[in-house]
C-alpha cells in the first residue's frame, strides 16, 4: 500500500487536541482526530507512533488508520475528520399529490373512527339506561 505522510502545523494540532479533550463531538470525529495526532510527522511532534501501536491503543484496524491518513493527504483536513458528504441521489417514490391523498385518507379514517366511538358510547349509555329502567 502507498504510504501517506501526515504533517500537521501547530494550529491544527491545537485544534485537534481541544477537539479530543473538550466538548461533545461525534465519536468518529474524535477517533479520526486521535489518529491524525498520533500519525503526525511534523516538526511539532517529538515521536511518531507506529500504526501497530495506534491500532492497539485505540482498538481499531490498521486499515482504518491508512484510510484516515489517505483522506487527510488527498482530500484535506475537513474530509479526514468528518468524512465525505454522500453524493447519492435518491429517486422519489411518492410525489406531492400522492402524499396529500394518503394524508387525507389517514385523516378521514381517524375522524370516522372518532365518530364511531362517539356513537357507540351514546348507544351503550342509552341501552344501559333502558335496561336499568331509569
Amino acid at each position: 500500500m502507498k504510504k501517506f505522510i501526515v504533517t500537521l502545523d501547530e494550529d491544527v494540532r491545537l485544534h485537534l487536541n481541544s477537539l479530543t479533550s473538550k466538548g461533545k463531538h461525534r465519536s468518529r470525529k474524535v477517533l479520526n482526530a486521535l489518529i491524525l495526532l498520533a500519525c503526525d510527522e511534523g516538526e511539532h511532534r517529538e515521536k511518531r507512533s507506529t500504526n501497530e501501536e495506534i491500532s492497539r491503543v485505540l482498538g481499531i484496524s490498521m486499515r482504518k488508520i491508512d484510510r484516515v491518513k489517505k483522506r487527510f493527504v488527498v482530500d484535506g483536513y475537513d474530509v479526514a475528520l468528518n468524512g465525505r458528504k454522500g453524493s447519492r441521489v435518491y429517486k422519489k417514490k411518492v410525489d406531492g399529490e400522492l402524499e396529500a391523498h394518503l394524508g387525507y385518507d389517514r385523516w378521514f379514517k381517524y375522524l370516522y373512527h372518532i365518530i364511531n366511538l362517539t356513537l357507540c358510547e351514546g348507544l351503550f349509555a342509552a341501552t344501559k339506561s333502558l335496561n336499568s329502567g331509569t
